[in-house]
């Protein structure tokens, strides 16, 4: 039988000690520090007047969040606009987002987002931004972790892995960074999204091993004097840089290569002691999609460190009652979605990390034990903190392309043809992926 670990909402009269001092030194910094905290402090003081008059007050919100999901997810707003070469991303923010509230789309709703990324991935490999766009490797990570949730043999056949592979090379530094596109910016987003999308399709070994030979070091370098990653070298330490970095590493089993040490420490020093939410980088105000970018490293570091010196994760180091704290209390809207911070707009991209982080906190000590702030209820589903889709996504696609690399490796021998000189192409995978779908379809036998 499952048991929640039930935590307790902190005691607001001793946490006014924790607000912000600026020892009579204002600064710009310094009053939107304390601006922030006043308008959270009306959050808290709300929730301590009305939980004795309304239960909702100190839980999720769900089904305002999913009405407003499955609105976006059909027609989204026209102040979206700006989001054109970022469709893949809305989708996903919204896939994930359900998926944490164990919310599940219609099947005719599912197919139709499928439609729609099969005509966001480019002929040359990778997917765009929407249909007719340039490849990038952002929206082909948002791309591929939809497809991966969505999880039909549709969903996974508008994965072309061969051409994919090829746009992976196209964009690979030769000391192993990665652009975002061809010609484009590097920076460690662009290492995280490679590796992702790489590991998720269970490329075969020998690619990958040519793929991110020395990615694993250039992604070291990114590390700063303070612990957490920039974006490239000898910039400032970032917090979702910091994710893409220490999440790479992990996924390549190279975190070795990185001071775990100071990483944790650095990320700790995140967490906001009044507010309890995390900042993404020093002296910052606290934000909402943190949650998960600083929320899920903690746990990865941890498991790392764990890992190396032979001893089982026993305890999550940040206070996960604390982050449930601020976002229930402070990131909801009524109407549905999650945001940054009191007095700002809900938005796709922050209603996805704050309840992701939620996740991460409720789950990263065990999943049969989580630690919910609260109601029971409040309890969300786990999510993979490495590529932040389901756990079952990541056990499901992994295990479609390793049948895939079987019977790929099968034709090769069968046929007495070395793999070196063979090209794939896009009609025969998809034959190999049908010849899957036949042995795996019980109507078929």
């Amino acid at each position: 039988m499952d048991i929640n670990i039930g935590i307790e909402f902190r005691d607001y009269t001793l946490l006014k000690n924790f607000k912000y001092d600026d020892e009579r030194v204002s600064t710009v910094t310094s009053r939107e520090q304390q601006k922030t905290e006043n308008s959270i402090e009306k959050c808290f003081d709300r929730y301590q007047q009305l939980k004795f008059l309304d239960p909702k007050i100190a839980k999720f919100h769900r089904e305002e969040h999913q009405r407003f999901l499955e609105s976006m997810l059909h027609r989204l707003p026209g102040n979206y606009e700006c989001l054109d070469s970022s469709r893949p991303w809305c989708i996903y923010w919204i896939l994930q987002a359900g998926h944490v509230l164990n919310f599940t789309f219609a099947p005719q709703t599912l197919d139709a987002v499928v439609q729609f990324l099969t005509k966001c991935r480019h002929p040359e490999g990778g997917f765009a931004g929407g249909p007719d766009q340039y490849p990038h490797l952002a929206p082909t990570y948002a791309a591929v972790n939809s497809l991966a949730m969505i999880g039909t043999p549709s969903a996974y056949r508008a994965i072309n892995r061969d051409s994919l592979e090829r746009f992976l090379f196209k964009v690979r530094e030769p000391d192993g960074a990665f652009r975002m596109h061809v010609d484009g910016e590097i920076d460690i987003r662009g290492a995280y999204c490679a590796v992702s999308v790489a590991k998720l399709t269970n490329m075969p070994e020998q690619a990958l091993k040519k793929l991110f030979d020395k990615t694993g070091d250039w992604i070291a370098t990114c590390q700063t004097y303070e612990g957490g990653f920039s974006g490239t070298p000898d910039l400032e330490a970032h917090g979702g840089y910091t994710f893409c970095g220490i999440a790479a590493l992990a996924l390549l089993n190279e975190g070795y290569k990185c001071d775990q040490q100071q990483l944790l420490k650095w990320t700790l020093q995140r967490q906001m002691s009044y507010e309890g939410g995390f900042q993404g980088r020093t002296n910052k105000l606290v934000d909402g999609c943190y949650s998960f970018w600083v929320g899920a490293t903690i746990p990865i570091t941890q498991a790392i460190i764990s890992n190396e010196n032979n001893h089982k994760l026993v305890k999550t180091l940040f206070d996960v009652g604390a982050l449930q704290e601020y976002i229930l209390l402070c990131c909801q809207k009524p109407n549905g979605g999650l945001i940054d911070k009191p007095g700002k707009p809900q938005d796709l991209y922050h209603t996805c990390y704050t309840l992701t982080g939620v996740a991460i906190a409720q789950h990263a000590e065990s999943a049969l034990h989580p630690s919910v702030l609260g109601d029971p209820i409040n309890e969300l589903l786990p999510t993979h903190p490495l590529f932040n889709v389901p756990p079952q996504a990541v056990a499901q696609t992994t295990q479609y392309y390793e049948q895939l690399n079987q019977l790929y490796a099968a034709n090769i021998k069968g046929n007495n043809i070395s793999s070196e000189n063979v090209s794939d192409n896009e009609d025969k995978e998809e034959a190999e992926a049908m010849t899957i779908e036949d042995e795996t379809n019980p109507s078929s036998v």
